[in-house]
């Protein structure tokens, strides 16, 4: 009995002790506006990893249409019906076209039944009930056949839920369309392209896409992932990447110029991806279609108003493969590919590459301001290649600000060398990497707070926390994770005139096709959801402010002190203070804002995120484990006092008189 009374006793102390701790004064200088926060502060960085590009945002749902990856019946079967029977030959016509060579030749004698091919599309295709889809392929037939067309869905069972016959085929080698209706959702359909007759056809870029696309363009991109990264209001999307610039050697290196105009003209390359699969995932199918290329990537930065950025070659692969290098002689071409990028992004429709860009459907310049030379790149090698970038690139278009690498770590002597360096360049941005564990983000919250105010501006491009809580040994999209960064986050925003940008990395994940996590945004061939460490993003970059404002406790910035973190802003045109506050002990933590020069007016809208358990993670089957939470606080005067739970993010947008 006495042991139940004194466990009573502690449990007794220990909410009373709760109950009476402490409040926290915290001093918000409202009335002294400091340092402007960019329009570009919170972006998105967007690489072709984890499938998502083909197989993910581009929203083609046939998997090697054009027979080009490295083994060319890839993501096809042959299919036999009835008593048909035939044969399909890959042949090569690279004197017609060096860009996609490939057709696949197929002979057919089905004057019962149908022969043709299969589609596995990426890890199946998501087809929804209703939806109508438009099948296009460039074909002809040969000599004097009589054949016929027909295209099928086939669901996971085999089962047909739609069909429709193309019409019109002849000699002429030529684009033929057709829409067709599913029946039925299936996250694991197929496509079979089925043909009647007798005879001889030639068929390539065989292509299936759901006329259900952001902003409805046919071939377009897929709407639900696109939506989520709109409702981010990024300032910025750097593309295309990451790695896959640098390619596994110079040769598979990502070039933008092949990446434009008609897309059956568009060269595919193997994807620097391909190879880091592993199980159960294995699969060596990663290829690059470039259906996303530079001209949509542009695109998509200006339909969710981001300032686009992207990233070029500098003459280096990917110093963890092959770490090839072009002579410095011989760097000139990676050099022009650049000012002829700026051309294509800004220049008159009577220039060389302005003129394609208007052919493509967009006269307008899309106005691009930054430039990123090289991606992770580090030691001498890549500060000789920057240099000479910049030397070109300062002299004929001093207008555009560039973007360079610190390498791939956060600190040591190549980043501290990338640094010394850099400081003597005319480098708009020094672009630092860092994936470390949340206990790094947590300690680092005031990394920034020393940098030097004079030196090139910080681009954080690439960052996430990476903690497994020994679940399993690739690390989870948990809440710990999240809470990590969102405590970092308030150091980045804290010191806003030294980072002028920041992005998560990577962007997407297919929850079966992946190489790396955690990552922002994972989707099925149907659905998609955000992550915590999503809607941390969104909680920042939805509510940025105009200028940034002190916020001190006991004299001190708030950066870990009493485990509070805090960063604030006002919005002078909207009149509103924004106050972010992170809390990541185990104990409620009650506060007093105290407002300087100003008065909040209004009730105050607060957005809450968090969770007790630090290991919960969102999927697509729970995706609101940890989401926002929106709630008001009557609060007026100049003192505020606001509870901030254990463990957890809050937003708190006052507005001020």
């Amino acid at each position: 009995m006495k042991k139940y009374f004194f466990i009573l006793a502690f449990v007794l102390a220990l909410s009373q002790a709760v109950y009476a701790q402490p409040v926290q004064q915290v001093l918000i200088q409202a009335n002294k506006p400091l340092a402007k926060v960019q329009p570009t502060m919170w972006g998105v960085f967007f690489e072709d990893i984890n499938f998502s590009a083909d197989g993910g945002i581009y929203a083609e749902l046939v998997k090697n249409r054009s027979f080009e990856f490295s083994a060319p019946m890839m993501a096809w079967k042959e299919v036999k019906q009835g008593s048909a029977s035939g044969k399909i030959l890959i042949t090569n016509r690279s004197l017609a076209s060096n860009s996609n060579p490939r057709v696949a030749k197929i002979s057919v004698n089905a004057s019962e039944g149908a022969y043709g091919l299969v589609n596995e599309g990426f890890r199946g295709m998501g087809l929804k009930k209703d939806m109508q889809y438009d099948f296009s392929l460039f074909a002809n037939i040969e000599g004097n056949s009589e054949m016929k067309l027909r295209v099928e869905l086939i669901n996971y069972k085999g089962e047909k839920i739609g069909e429709a016959e193309v019409k019109g085929l002849d000699k002429t080698w030529k684009k033929h369309t057709v829409s067709i209706k599913s029946n039925a959702t299936d996250p694991k359909a197929r496509l079979n392209v089925l043909f009647t007759g007798k005879g001889i056809v030639n068929i390539d870029m065989i292509s299936l896409f759901p006329q259900d696309t952001w902003k409805n363009r046919k071939g377009g991109m897929r709407r639900d992932l696109v939506q989520l990264l709109a409702d981010l209001k990024p300032g910025f999307v750097r593309f295309p990447g990451g790695c896959i610039v640098e390619g596994r050697d110079l040769a598979n290196r990502y070039q933008w110029k092949t990446t434009v105009g008609p897309v059956e003209e568009r060269t595919q390359i193997i994807n620097r991806w391909n190879t880091e699969f592993k199980a159960p995932r294995d699969a060596p199918d990663y290829f690059q279609s470039f259906g996303l290329g530079f001209y949509e990537y542009f695109l998509l930065s200006e339909d969710i108003g981001a300032e686009p950025l992207p990233i070029l070659n500098c003459g280096m692969a990917c110093q963890y493969n092959t770490g090839e290098v072009v002579a410095m002689d011989q760097l000139d071409p990676y050099i022009q590919d650049a000012l002829d990028l700026i051309e294509f992004a800004n220049g008159p429709v009577t220039s060389k590459w302005g003129k394609l860009r208007a052919e493509m459907g967009h006269p307008a310049s899309f106005n691009m301001k930054y430039l990123g030379v090289g991606n992770e790149q580090w030691d001498e090698q890549y500060l000789e290649r920057y240099k000479a970038f910049e030397k070109v690139l300062s002299v004929k278009h001093p207008e555009i600000k560039l973007a360079s690498s610190a390498g791939p770590s956060p600190n040591g002597p190549r980043f501290d060398f990338a640094w010394k360096e850099l400081k003597n360049t005319q480098t708009a941005m020094v672009d630092e990497h860092y994936y470390q564990n949340p206990d790094w983000f947590f300690k680092n919250a005031s990394r920034y707070d020393n940098y030097d105010r004079n030196a090139p501006k910080v681009f954080a491009g690439e960052y996430a926390a990476h903690s497994t809580q020994g679940q399993e040994p690739e690390s989870r999209n948990t809440w710990l994770s999240a809470l990590a960064e969102a405590a970092f986050m308030t150091g980045l925003e804290r010191n806003a005139d030294v980072v002028h940008m920041a992005s998560y990395a990577p962007l997407l994940a297919h929850v079966e096709a992946w190489q790396w996590r955690p990552d922002l945004i994972w989707f099925d061939n149907l659905r998609s959801i955000g992550t915590p460490n999503y809607y941390v993003q969104k909680l920042f970059s939805t509510n940025p402010g105009t200028h940034t404002v002190s916020v001190t406790s006991n004299g001190k910035v708030l950066a870990g002190q009493d485990s509070l973190y805090s960063s604030a802003t006002i919005d002078q045109v909207k009149k509103v203070l924004c106050v972010k506050l992170v809390n990541s002990s185990s104990a409620t933590k009650k506060t007093a804002l105290d407002l300087e020069g100003v008065s909040a007016k209004k009730p105050v809208s607060v957005q809450s995120l968090g969770a007790a358990n630090l290991a919960l993670f969102n999927t697509l089957d729970n995706p609101e484990q940890v989401v926002p939470v929106t709630t008001t606080l009557k609060a007026s005067g100049k003192s505020l006092k606001v509870e901030v739970k254990a463990k957890s993010f809050i937003v708190l947008n006052i507005p001020i008189g």
